[in-house]
């Protein structure tokens, strides 16, 4: 039998439901499995503690399939978990708010390494991990079948595939992307997708609800969205009545899309100026020219993947939301967000306390955020709880 035998009392994060098992914590292995094998792990003294796919050259070595010895992991397990996560979100959100969702997250719906996200009638697959890559070919079937999107896409290409040992993977898997290009309706507004090589699968579904609180903050406010990408901020926050938003982002694709995206709601132009500049450098060009905001935005790229990241990650954080402050005029707004989850909420909020210090400024939490209810957070897996958020009020 293929299997991981765990060193002496390493078994605890498995007992309390953890998915991950770190290669630090396994004694030896049995029977010569494959990349993305299932291997049954056992504790030290030979207890059965769950099927998990085998990753040798990754840190996290095995992530959980199934509690239950006598459940086979198989195609009709991962296609009966794909049903449930997808059914799970029917009454999460209506339809009249999206028609663009997540349908699987993760380890968070049991199915470790795998992405399903939904752009109207195309589905997009992103699969992260060995044991996922292994399960492919039906992995595509059941969710073209359980879906019935038109279109099905696959966006296996993030960084973190190369600390499984795999190559990357993308393209179309079934039918052909809409020769219009992808949309989104997402709170009254539109927006075009470049699910092929935009960010993540092409969107932030997570910040749904964020975008539109947002919106609901920014009236009669000048509004900086840092890190714009294709304008979901700055949208929203010009729908809800800014009196102007100035948008930067290092990438011109983003910066066209994201102006595309203006037009195609027919908002007010002449309240929305873009900029392509490297955030860091142009938060001090703003300083320097004695530029000042009521609202200011900050939803960076992830800094740092895992915790041994989090000391860089700080000093980063810590730079942009100190010059952010400066800029914030008095009862103004900061929203700032984390994407990493090598950064804890507990970290983030003493990265903005020091920020605060060092930029001479009183300042309050007024509100949090979160990701959106189709990417739920495992209570056994904290890990998942990677988006973040303050609402800092400069007093």
């Amino acid at each position: 039998m293929k299997q991981l035998i765990l060193k002496a009392d390493r078994e605890k994060p498995l007992v309390r439901r953890h998915p991950w098992v770190l290669s630090g914590a396994v004694s030896r292995v049995q029977g010569d499995p494959a990349v993305g094998d299932s291997v049954a792990v056992r504790a030290a003294g030979g207890e059965f503690l769950a099927w998990a796919a085998y990753s040798p050259a990754s840190q996290i070595r095995a992530r959980v399939w199934s509690w239950a010895e006598a459940e086979p992991v198989d195609g009709d397990l991962l296609r009966t978990r794909l049903a449930r996560a997808i059914t799970a979100r029917e009454r999460l959100l209506s339809p009249d708010t999206s028609d663009a969702l997540r349908l699987v997250h993760g380890e968070s719906d049991g199915l470790p390494g795998i992405i399903v996200d939904r752009y109207a009638d195309v589905a997009v697959l992103q699969l992260l991990s060995a044991g996922a890559e292994r399960w492919r070919e039906e992995l595509a079937q059941a969710v073209r079948e359980l879906t019935g999107c038109a279109c099905l896409y696959e966006r296996s290409d993030a960084d973190v595939r190369a600390l499984e040992g795999l190559s990357v993977r993308s393209g179309v898997l079934h039918g052909a992307l809409p020769a219009a290009g992808v949309q989104l309706r997402e709170h009254g507004l539109g927006y075009g997708v470049d699910v092929a090589a935009g960010h993540k699968t092409g969107f932030y579904l997570d910040q749904r609800d964020n975008r539109k609180r947002i919106g609901e903050l920014a009236r009669d406010r000048d509004v900086l969205n840092c890190f714009c990408y294709t304008g979901g901020f700055t949208l929203n926050a010009l729908a809800g009545g800014a009196a102007s938003v100035l948008s930067v982002d290092s990438s011109a694709g983003a910066l066209a899309q994201a102006r595309d995206n203006l037009a195609r709601n027919d908002l007010d132009a002449a309240r929305a100026e873009w900029l392509e500049a490297d955030v860091f450098k142009q938060l001090r060009v703003l300083r320097d020219q004695g530029r000042s905001f009521d609202l200011i935005v900050l939803d960076p790229p992830k800094f740092a993947p895992t915790a041994a990241f989090a000391e860089k990650a700080a000093r980063g954080y810590k730079d942009i939301n100190l010059l952010a402050l400066k800029l914030l005029r008095p009862g103004g707004l900061l929203a700032s967000f984390s994407c990493s989850g090598g950064v804890s909420a507990e970290l983030f909020q003493k990265i903005l306390a020091g920020a605060a210090l060092d930029a001479g400024a009183d300042a309050s939490i007024v509100g949090h955020f979160a990701a959106s209810a189709d990417h739920p957070v495992l209570l056994s897996f904290p890990e998942g709880d990677y988006l973040k958020g303050l609402l800092v009020r400069r007093g």
